[in-house]
């Protein structure tokens, strides 16, 4: 591929970039000095051609380091904070890193990588480095225990459902609840970098009414974030003074419960659920309101194939990536190029459910029982927020139901007690007996992983 074949991340800063910022909770930077800096010190000459690996404190410089690496560096390696560094040499080998940008090389020294360069602001002029290389972004799964593999994709595949897609439009500013290095955040991203927009980067331990009072001052129009996001935005006061025209919800099942709660909290805005993930990339959006999806999408999804395999939904598209990365990594596909999702659906009527994940399932006398579909059954209680279910042992039937949950208000404190009985009574009417919780139990909070998605092995 020659070098003018190679569209990289900075051929898209040419329009209007003085009004446009990426910003986070202590900078603004405007594009137009992002277009004529650097964040690396002078030193990305050094980094052409190598696979290099972003371990980064802050989302935002972490951003500018992409913009000037992609079409420079061969590979590119997000490394979230929250990575356990136990890993790190597996992960420096089987990425082939030969070069690493961080703010805390002593974090990386040691493991045999004898290029670090520190990355900060604030930026300093540096001329433009024609992009000579496919640069192909390697990103880690948010699996919860073990080690983490690397996919790899294609700027194109990560592009794919953004470019021509007309939902930004009169420059955006967006913003998400996921961290930039993380496919969900970094969708949002290259949305902002690619459609003339803003952004405003969430940052690490900022309280939640702070972040909502800050997108609400930075005038965000365009959000993102899991279910599990948005559940504890919702319950935050601060949600009353922001007005989005756009909200987003991906990475975990969209119960009616929160997609209703939303509608609520944001009645002029156009809010829907989309289905993506690190492998199979961005798959579908639906806007009509509900949970689930139109069954007429199997087969007929723009762009893209999707079949129902013992019921785990299969996904085929550009948009997915295009291998694991390492010395012993599977396969990502199967011999038809389907990645298997583990995403578990149910066809009722003319629309398929999500039900949760089929590494999930508690076993309850030899019977399976997803947490999230009785999380959504509990979850439709005007009281509750959120909840979460668990399994616990049984010595007769191997494992129980159990769940936690969160109230919608502290006036409901008081009457935990007919809550609990009403919540049990929707489950009996909903669910086989099997699935129906031994006991619920009420929580100030329920923890949500440094990816967005709640805890269910905390």
């Amino acid at each position: 591929m020659s070098p003018r074949e190679i569209v990289a991340l900075r051929h898209y800063l040419t329009t209007d970039l003085t009004s446009r910022t990426l910003s986070d909770a202590t900078h603004e930077i405007a594009f137009a000095d992002i277009a004529r800096g650097t964040c690396l010190a002078g030193k990305l000459p050094e980094l052409a051609g190598r696979s290099v690996l972003l371990s980064l404190s802050t989302q935002l410089v972490t951003g500018l380091a992409m913009i000037e690496l992609d079409g420079v560096a061969r590979r590119m390696l997000l490394c979230p904070p929250d990575v356990d560094m136990t890993y790190a040499a597996d992960l420096i080998a089987d990425a082939e890193i030969d070069a690493i940008v961080t703010d805390a090389p002593e974090r990386w020294q040691g493991l045999g990588v004898g290029t670090i360069i520190t990355a900060g602001l604030p930026l300093k002029p540096a001329a433009p480095i024609a992009a000579t290389h496919a640069t192909s972004w390697l990103m880690l799964t948010s699996g919860t225990t073990g080690r983490p593999k690397i996919v790899a994709h294609t700027l194109a595949a990560l592009t794919g459902a953004i470019v021509g897609d007309n939902v930004a439009k009169d420059a955006p500013t967006w913003a998400t609840f996921y961290d930039i290095r993380r496919y969900g955040g970094l969708q949002i991203f290259l949305r902002a970098v690619l459609g003339g927009g803003s952004m405003v980067l969430s940052a690490p331990g900022e309280a939640i009414g702070d972040h909502l009072a800050r997108l609400a001052a930075r005038g965000v129009t365009h959000i993102s974030g899991t279910p599990s996001h948005w559940r504890k935005a919702l319950m935050n006061p601060a949600i009353g003074g922001f007005r989005p025209g756009y909200v987003r919800l991906s990475g975990e099942i969209a119960d009616q419960a929160v997609l209703d709660g939303l509608r609520n909290a944001f009645p002029d805005a156009s809010i829907g659920h989309a289905y993506a993930s690190t492998e199979a990339g961005v798959g579908f959006a639906v806007n009509d309101g509900h949970e689930g999806f139109p069954a007429s999408l199997i087969g007929n999804a723009p762009g893209i194939t999707m079949k129902v395999v013992d019921g785990s939904l299969r996904i085929k598209s550009p948009r997915t990536a295009h291998t694991y990365v390492g010395r012993s990594a599977p396969p990502l596909t199967d011999a038809d190029g389907f990645v298997d999702t583990g995403d578990m659906v149910e066809l009722r009527g003319d629309r398929y459910y999500f039900v949760g994940r089929r590494d999930g399932v508690i076993n309850v006398g030899g019977l399976k029982v997803h947490p999230e579909e009785v999380e959504a059954v509990i979850n439709q209680h005007p009281s509750v927020r959120m909840s979460r279910v668990r399994a616990r042992r049984s010595p007769i039937t191997g494992a129980l139901v159990v769940a936690e949950a969160v109230l919608a208000s502290v006036a409901d404190a008081g009457r935990t007690g007919a809550i609990r009985e009403a919540i049990l009574a929707n489950c009996r009417t909903a669910l086989p007996p099997h699935k129906i919780p031994a006991s619920i139990r009420f929580v100030q909070q329920l923890d949500v992983t440094a990816s967005g998605k709640l805890a269910r092995h905390a």
